[in-house]
């Protein structure tokens, strides 16, 4: 967003930089923290709010920064004042600072960021969310509640499925239909385990847990899942294709038929082991016969389905993008415009017994994929952003879908009333 480059400038040329709250200090976090401090003019990260104040100060200590410890908003604000970053344990006293223009949430916990980008949305604050989870459950009831509020809740720029959304408004602009909006992996194993991921995820410094939720295809469930939402898109099956092609991405025109396509309003999808990854990809059509010609004659090929693609993904190096764009600019760079039309449900990762109470995304119990919403509710399927906790009524058998029948959801849980407030405001 080559504009965005200009408009920081201006702020750091006139002395009011972007001011921004994170909440979350994992892996991301620290890596965004880094970002912001040492290479983001015009834009401050003023403050971070962690459970664990140690992990904060980690985040700012490995920018070259030393905040202050704080613990309500008022000495927060103070702090802001005096130019001094800070750290604080309670996220919902960072919100309600008044010296702050933006929010962030690195968590990725349902439960928590939902609570924390519900407050934020009604202090009136831009939400940035690196929390696909959340947004892949309760994401169009939240955007809904923005919108009402006249603030922006938006997903962000840098992990794929901000690429995908940026890549599809370009193509779109081409004049160019998309039918297939892609995500490239390298691998996909429904039963990988904390413990099968654990030399992975210590040799790059990340949550076993979190990387297991990469390996076992619940992250690329949610964040197809948010694409699907955010552009009108919906899957072919449950699941995905999730195509096995060693090839380039441009190989895929030969593998789906556009009638399908068409009939289906477009599809989400992924494909494991192609070329350029780890990137993404979006198939489209275009109508004009003139300029089918000109896309032929620039190397595009002859249709009927051409190839676009993205050979990276750069995660937190690009989330200050979203902050202007969603500030300055009261731009998302993905956010769903309507009701929900992708879920993701809870699959058996192993045999489930009943009184067995279910544990955390990336987990060894369940394991996300991508289902129509019309399919989830019919069927009464159990979404995996409220899985965790859950106990079980009766015996699931590996590779099931979990149903709600099949559980007890613990109580006072507010990702729950979202849920019920998401399906009758979209029925």
């Amino acid at each position: 967003m080559i504009i965005l480059d200009t408009a920081l400038r201006r702020r750091e040329a006139e002395g009011r930089p972007i001011r921004v709250g994170m909440i979350g200090a994992g892996f991301m976090g620290r890596g965004l923290a880094n970002q912001i401090v040492n290479s983001v003019p015009g834009m401050l990260l003023v403050a971070v709010a962690n459970r664990t104040l140690a992990h904060a100060e980690r985040a700012y200590a490995e920018a070259g920064v030393e905040p202050v410890r704080v613990e309500n908003a008022g000495e927060l604000d103070a702090a802001i004042e005096k130019g001094t970053p800070a750290v604080l344990e309670d996220a919902f006293e960072l919100i309600k600072a008044v010296h702050l223009d933006c929010v962030v949430d690195v968590t990725g916990a349902v439960e928590f960021g939902a609570r924390v980008t519900v407050a934020a949305i009604e202090r009136g604050l831009p939400v940035v969310t690196m929390n696909a989870e959340l947004d892949g459950t309760v994401g169009p009831l939240l955007a809904h509640r923005a919108r009402e509020a006249g603030v922006v809740l938006t997903g962000a720029d840098g992990d794929q499925p901000g690429v995908q959304a940026n890549l599809l408004r370009f193509v779109k602009g081409l004049g160019v239909t998309p039918l297939v909006a892609g995500n490239i992996k390298g691998l996909q194993d429904e039963y990988r385990t904390p413990t099968t991921q654990k030399a992975f995820a210590e040799r790059w410094g990340q949550d076993p847990y979190m990387v297991t939720s990469f390996a076992d295809g619940t992250k690329i469930s949610f964040e197809q899942a948010i694409v699907a939402n955010a552009f009108g898109l919906t899957v072919a099956k449950r699941g995905m294709n999730g195509w096995d092609h060693e090839g380039h991405v441009d190989e895929l025109t030969t593998r789906y038929e556009v009638d399908e396509l068409r009939e289906l309003g477009g599809i989400v999808d992924y494909v494991v082991k192609a070329k350029p990854g780890p990137g993404v990809f979006v198939l489209g059509t275009h109508d004009d016969p003139k300029q089918r010609h000109y896309l032929e004659l620039y190397k595009l090929g002859t249709g009927p389905l051409y190839s676009f693609y993205t050979p990276y993904h750069l995660c937190h190096f690009e989330v200050p993008n979203s902050v202007a764009r969603a500030v300055d600019f009261g731009d998302a760079a993905l956010a769903p415009p309507a009701g929900p039309r992708v879920d993701v449900v809870a699959t058996a990762k192993r045999d489930l017994r009943a009184g067995a109470t279910v544990d955390g995304l990336g987990g060894y119990d369940t394991y996300g994929v991508a289902e129509g919403c019309a399919v989830v509710r019919a069927e009464n399927l159990l979404p995996m952003g409220v899985a965790e906790g859950c106990v079980l009524r009766r015996d699931v058998p590996k590779d099931a879908v979990l149903t709600y029948g099949d559980v007890t959801l613990p109580p006072g849980r507010l990702v729950d009333q979202l849920r019920e407030e998401l399906e009758k405001l979209f029925a």
